[in-house]
């Protein structure tokens, strides 16, 4: 009986790789073009009539699970083709569906390991304030320094609820995405105040949950329900 879990999990990953697999091939057997600039990558997809949306989607999907695939470039490829609005929607939907596979497989290979550990940890206890973690992931999907799939994979072992999850992701993305979408490859990020806006939403997404802890009738933490489970 003890087999069963690991049974699961082992079968979920093997089931997961080999998707990602798959999707692999299929793009390489559709000459999916090896340099991720966008006008490359909008060149290829408009060849590829109404397959193009569905590739561009795969390819979100495995960027965000795969992790070292950057996502933006994508984004501007799907602008770049498909226009603004559509381009936007096609994006950020294989993204979320990418961020809900990768969630769901830290989920099932780590959550409950790391719940034993820090179970009285305010991010990762099960009683986790749920609006702490919603604001967490929505600022972190705001700024692009920040891998995609590795806030997906974390978000997993905490105790957020999928809807939140989901709906933190598709909200927190879809300004970037919008704005790489409408201006394609002429769009580019000011490196140094992308790193210091990452670095203080990160300094303060560390110590906020500890600071709230030695005050917990503060307005603030009863807001955040830092204890209790939402």
């Amino acid at each position: 009986m003890n087999h069963s879990p690991w049974l699961f999990r082992l079968s979920f990953l093997a089931i997961v790789v080999l998707l990602m697999a798959a999707i692999w091939l299929l793009l390489q057997q559709l000459s999916m073009p090896a340099s991720l600039a966008p006008s490359a990558l909008s060149d290829w997809l408009a060849q590829q009539g109404l397959l193009g949306p569905v590739l561009l989607m795969l390819m979100m999907i495995l960027a965000v699970v795969v992790g070292p695939i950057p996502t933006l470039p994508i984004s501007a490829a799907a602008g770049l083709v498909y226009g603004m609005f559509t381009g936007t929607a096609i994006a950020v939907t294989g993204a979320l569906a990418g961020s809900i596979i990768a969630f769901y497989l830290a989920r099932v290979l780590g959550r409950e390991a790391i719940q034993r550990k820090l179970d009285h940890n305010p991010v990762f206890s099960a009683r986790g304030s749920q609006r702490f973690l919603f604001i967490a992931v929505f600022l972190t999907r705001l700024i692009p320094l920040f891998s995609f799939a590795l806030i997906s994979y974390a978000a997993g072992v905490t105790s957020i609820h999928l809807w939140r999850y989901a709906l933190a992701t598709a909200v927190g993305m879809l300004p970037m995405t919008f704005v790489f979408a409408g201006l394609g490859h002429s769009f580019e990020l000011n490196p140094i105040l992308t790193v210091i806006a990452a670095a203080t939403i990160l300094v303060v997404m560390s110590t906020l949950p500890l600071y709230l802890r030695r005050r917990p009738h503060s307005r603030l933490s009863r807001f955040l329900h830092l204890d209790t489970e939402v």
